[in-house]
Protein backbone atom coordinates (compact mmCIF):
# COMPACT_ATOMS: atom_id res chain seq x y z
CA UNK A 1 0.00 0.00 0.00
CA UNK A 2 1.61 3.09 -0.66
CA UNK A 3 1.56 6.04 1.99
CA UNK A 4 0.27 9.59 0.45
CA UNK A 5 2.21 12.20 2.52
CA UNK A 6 -0.23 14.79 3.86
CA UNK A 7 -0.06 18.25 5.37
CA UNK A 8 -1.22 19.21 8.89
CA UNK A 9 -4.93 19.54 7.52
CA UNK A 10 -5.16 15.82 6.12
CA UNK A 11 -4.69 17.34 2.57
CA UNK A 12 -2.50 15.18 -0.03
CA UNK A 13 0.89 16.69 -0.92
CA UNK A 14 1.21 16.27 -4.82
CA UNK A 15 4.91 16.70 -5.67
CA UNK A 16 5.87 18.69 -9.18
CA UNK A 17 6.34 16.76 -11.75
CA UNK A 18 9.99 16.86 -13.59
CA UNK A 19 11.92 15.82 -16.36
CA UNK A 20 11.85 12.19 -15.46
CA UNK A 21 8.37 12.19 -15.62
CA UNK A 22 8.24 12.94 -18.74
CA UNK A 23 10.95 10.66 -19.78
CA UNK A 24 9.29 7.81 -17.89
CA UNK A 25 5.45 8.69 -19.62
CA UNK A 26 7.21 8.34 -22.89
CA UNK A 27 9.56 5.03 -21.93
CA UNK A 28 5.97 3.62 -20.69
CA UNK A 29 4.04 4.55 -24.44
CA UNK A 30 7.02 3.31 -26.20
CA UNK A 31 7.28 6.22 -28.01
CA UNK A 32 10.75 6.89 -30.03
CA UNK A 33 12.48 10.09 -29.02
CA UNK A 34 15.48 12.26 -28.78
CA UNK A 35 16.69 14.27 -25.41
CA UNK A 36 17.69 17.45 -26.97
CA UNK A 37 18.56 18.85 -23.59
CA UNK A 38 17.11 21.88 -21.68
CA UNK A 39 13.82 19.68 -21.37
CA UNK A 40 13.10 19.28 -24.63
CA UNK A 41 12.44 16.48 -26.83
CA UNK A 42 11.84 15.37 -30.19
CA UNK A 43 9.55 13.09 -30.58
CA UNK A 44 8.80 10.44 -33.52
CA UNK A 45 5.24 8.79 -33.87
CA UNK A 46 4.82 6.73 -37.19
CA UNK A 47 5.05 9.64 -39.77
CA UNK A 48 5.53 12.48 -37.51
CA UNK A 49 8.98 13.05 -36.86
CA UNK A 50 8.82 16.52 -35.66
CA UNK A 51 6.81 16.71 -32.46
CA UNK A 52 8.44 18.74 -29.54
CA UNK A 53 7.77 18.43 -26.02
CA UNK A 54 9.55 20.35 -23.90
CA UNK A 55 8.77 22.35 -20.54
CA UNK A 56 8.16 25.90 -19.79
CA UNK A 57 8.16 26.37 -15.98
CA UNK A 58 5.12 25.04 -14.98
CA UNK A 59 3.57 24.04 -18.33
CA UNK A 60 4.43 20.79 -20.59
CA UNK A 61 4.62 22.33 -24.53
CA UNK A 62 3.83 20.09 -27.34
CA UNK A 63 4.36 22.24 -30.48
CA UNK A 64 4.36 20.21 -33.83
CA UNK A 65 5.19 22.65 -37.40
CA UNK A 66 2.87 21.12 -40.10
CA UNK A 67 3.35 23.23 -42.83
CA UNK A 68 4.53 26.89 -44.22
CA UNK A 69 1.68 29.18 -44.53
CA UNK A 70 1.27 29.46 -48.55
CA UNK A 71 0.83 32.63 -50.45
CA UNK A 72 -2.10 32.37 -51.80
CA UNK A 73 -5.64 31.44 -50.32
CA UNK A 74 -4.91 32.21 -46.88
CA UNK A 75 -8.06 33.20 -45.68
CA UNK A 76 -9.37 30.07 -46.62
CA UNK A 77 -6.06 28.24 -45.03
CA UNK A 78 -7.12 30.29 -41.38
CA UNK A 79 -11.06 29.29 -41.84
CA UNK A 80 -10.22 25.73 -42.20
CA UNK A 81 -8.08 25.93 -39.24
CA UNK A 82 -10.61 27.71 -37.43
CA UNK A 83 -12.73 25.11 -38.11
CA UNK A 84 -11.29 22.34 -37.59
CA UNK A 85 -10.18 23.56 -34.06
CA UNK A 86 -13.44 23.78 -33.23
CA UNK A 87 -14.84 20.64 -34.49
CA UNK A 88 -11.57 17.71 -35.20
CA UNK A 89 -9.12 18.36 -32.08
CA UNK A 90 -9.67 18.17 -28.70
CA UNK A 91 -6.21 18.32 -26.68
CA UNK A 92 -4.66 20.66 -28.92
CA UNK A 93 -5.68 23.36 -31.49
CA UNK A 94 -3.99 24.83 -34.86
CA UNK A 95 -2.52 28.16 -34.69
CA UNK A 96 0.16 30.36 -36.52
CA UNK A 97 4.08 31.05 -35.17
CA UNK A 98 5.88 33.68 -37.82
CA UNK A 99 5.30 31.61 -41.38
CA UNK A 100 4.35 28.79 -39.79
CA UNK A 101 0.86 26.69 -39.55
CA UNK A 102 1.59 25.15 -35.99
CA UNK A 103 -0.29 22.28 -33.96
CA UNK A 104 0.35 23.11 -30.52
CA UNK A 105 -1.14 21.74 -26.72
CA UNK A 106 -0.11 22.41 -22.98
CA UNK A 107 -0.73 20.83 -19.58
CA UNK A 108 -0.10 22.20 -16.82
CA UNK A 109 3.09 20.40 -15.00
CA UNK A 110 1.87 19.87 -11.36
CA UNK A 111 -0.30 17.51 -11.83
CA UNK A 112 0.51 15.99 -15.07
CA UNK A 113 -0.50 11.81 -15.25
CA UNK A 114 0.46 9.87 -18.13
CA UNK A 115 -3.09 9.47 -19.54
CA UNK A 116 -3.35 13.16 -19.96
CA UNK A 117 0.38 13.51 -21.67
CA UNK A 118 -0.70 10.84 -23.67
CA UNK A 119 -4.17 12.07 -24.90
CA UNK A 120 -1.95 14.92 -26.09
CA UNK A 121 0.29 13.12 -27.81
CA UNK A 122 -2.04 10.77 -29.64
CA UNK A 123 -4.38 13.81 -30.51
CA UNK A 124 -1.91 15.44 -32.38
CA UNK A 125 -0.70 12.16 -34.39
CA UNK A 126 -4.25 11.79 -35.00
CA UNK A 127 -4.37 15.40 -36.63
CA UNK A 128 -1.54 15.42 -38.84
CA UNK A 129 -2.53 12.05 -40.21
CA UNK A 130 -6.25 13.11 -40.28
CA UNK A 131 -5.40 16.65 -41.40
CA UNK A 132 -2.94 16.56 -42.92
CA UNK A 133 -4.22 15.86 -46.42
CA UNK A 134 -7.11 18.74 -45.97
CA UNK A 135 -4.27 21.28 -45.08
CA UNK A 136 -1.81 20.08 -47.40
CA UNK A 137 -4.42 21.35 -50.28
CA UNK A 138 -3.46 25.09 -49.70
CA UNK A 139 0.52 24.00 -50.00
CA UNK A 140 1.96 26.33 -52.61
CA UNK A 141 2.88 25.03 -55.46
CA UNK A 142 6.63 25.36 -56.77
Amino acid sequence: MVKIPRNHKGKAILRMKTREDIESYLLKMGVSHDDLGGDIWRLRIGDVENLMVSLAGPVVVFRLKMMDIPAARREALFETLLRLNTTELFHCAFGIEGKNVVLTGALELENLDLNEFQAVVDDMGMAVSKQYPVLSKFRDVA
